[in-house]
């Protein structure tokens, strides 16, 4: 990878009187600004926007996009994210006029086709799932767990039951907490076992008829399947709580297993990571719940029902409302149901099966020199250490995330999570060739041969090398200074 050189400003380039286009004069009528908006609200001077060209302005943006690492031109082994590459099909497939120009306030008779297509869509993550009941309004595998959350709140409410407590292991996402923080539950974590997996005795000993929840993620975090999910589900059920199971790492069980056949009641998809919608930059998202029957009438709506070849929208009897406005992100539910649409069951249990194939292949390269603590075999993900590398030759594993980036890899997640020692965490995909996996494993190799003054100093191709993240998270600079 060759020094990248800083993209300019736009404002650098604007010169007086120039144009990327003339727009005509209007010929409505129109009234004075003064008069539509109170004059203390109106700008005394004009904006100081750049006048530039068109060419300025598309070598500006393409020459940024450069610099920006992506699924389009990087491998993302970045676990628990499951970062896959996105077909371009579904991309054209959701943007079909049909689609794409459907506006939220529509009537419902010149909806059916879209209600179709969502209807059908509740349908198959139903079946993927193994519970009966979908909501998609969710906006986000978070907001999939919040609502999921109120709906056993409500339901336990229902029964005059008050149940305080939601447990979830010590590998289990943050957000599974802060679900249940925001949700009103206080939050009970388990240590689990020395193999990542749940400690059936302790997770006995937290158990009472206060648990509402408890959330576990299957495969977890680790990369490991929990094998006692069928007992850990009737512990739950015979204290009468619930079991929640967050989706986050579907990709590693469709169409080989179901949350709702190995015990689970309430669960989310995470639309991008799973279905191939966009992931990152703050959205958009897709977190559909799905749950079973005795919990139907409490999901948010509205939900998608059909009467003979009618479709409509119904809102469930006790539901907790809605938790978003409309419908919910049609567009990248969409794009999952042409991915579901086109690989069928059977290219759904391929996914999974090469998902784990490549992470396990991937493991086998890095072992000897980045140990697995966790697991002999993974799933869809594994989590290795730099501890030793870090205790032999002063190489941490945030230098060896550093230094990737110049071999043209994004980095792997690092320091999570915390039951690992200099956490790496890297999920390969079913999307990346042997070749791809090969080449990464050797540039991690290199790198931790290379002498340590090198990697402290990394990346040296990048224009932003080592941004100082704790002032970037609490001080961010969103905006050019315009004078």
């Amino acid at each position: 990878m060759k020094n990248q050189l800083a993209v300019q400003p736009l404002n650098t380039l604007s010169h007086p009187g120039r144009r990327g286009t003339e727009f005509p004069a209007s010929d409505v009528p129109h009234r004075p600004l003064e008069d539509l908006i109170p004059a203390d609200q109106l700008r005394k001077k004009p904006l100081p926007l750049p006048e530039v060209t068109e060419p300025d302005v598309i070598r500006h943006y393409v020459n940024l996009s450069t610099q920006n690492m992506s699924v389009d031109t990087h491998f993302y082994p970045l676990g628990s994210c499951t970062m896959k590459y996105n077909p371009k099909r579904h991309e054209r497939l959701a943007r079909l006029p049909g689609i794409v120009d459907v506006h939220p306030y529509q009537d419902e008779h010149d909806l059916q086709g879209m209600l179709s297509m969502l209807f059908d869509m509740q349908g198959m993550l139903a079946d993927i799932a193994g519970l009966p009941a979908v909501s998609l309004q969710p906006a986000a595998g978070a907001q999939g767990e919040l609502t999921a959350l109120l709906v056993a709140s409500a339901y336990f409410r229902d029964r005059g039951e008050r149940r305080t407590k939601v447990l979830f292991p010590s590998s289990a996402h943050g957000t599974n907490p802060a679900s249940a923080a925001i949700a009103g539950f206080d939050c009970v974590q388990l240590d689990g076992m020395h193999d990542g997996r749940v400690d059936l005795d302790e997770l006995a000993s937290k158990l009472d008829d206060q648990t509402a929840v408890f959330m576990i993620t299957n495969p977890n975090t680790l990369g490991v399947f929990e094998s006692d999910i069928v007992q850990i589900s009737n512990m739950l059920h015979d204290v009468g709580g619930l079991v929640y199971i967050d989706g986050a790492n579907m990709n590693a069980i469709l169409g080989k297993t179901r949350p709702g056949d190995f015990g689970g009641d309430m669960m989310h998809f995470n639309v991008h990571k799973t279905f191939t919608g966009p992931h990152g930059a703050g959205g958009p998202g897709a977190g559909p719940i799905a749950v079973r029957d005795f919990l139907a009438d409490y999901l948010p709506g509205p939900i998608v029902s059909r009467t003979g070849d009618r479709f409509a929208t119904t809102t469930p009897t006790k539901s907790i409302g809605r938790v978003r406005s409309f419908f919910g992100n049609t567009g990248i539910l969409m794009r999952g149901y042409f991915y579901i649409r086109t690989l069928g069951a059977e290219g759904l249990k391929a996914v999974s099966e090469n998902a784990v194939l490549n992470a396990n292949y991937l493991k086998a390269l890095l072992q000897d020199f980045l140990p697995v603590p966790h697991g002999k075999y993974c799933m869809h993900e594994f989590v290795a250490s730099a501890a030793k590398v870090k205790k032999e030759r002063g190489i941490s594993a945030m230098e060896i995330a550093k230094r990737i980036l110049d071999y043209g890899f994004h980095a792997p997640t690092v320091y999570f999570p915390l039951v690992v020692p200099e956490a790496l965490m890297i999920e390969p995909t079913e999307t990346e060739s042997k070749a791809t996996l090969d080449a990464f494993a050797i540039a991690l190799r290199k790198i931790i041969d290379e002498d340590p003054a090198e990697l402290k100093e990394a990346p040296h191709t990048l224009t932003a090398r080592r941004p100082d993240e704790v002032q970037a998270a609490r001080k961010p600079v969103l905006k050019w200074p315009s004078e």
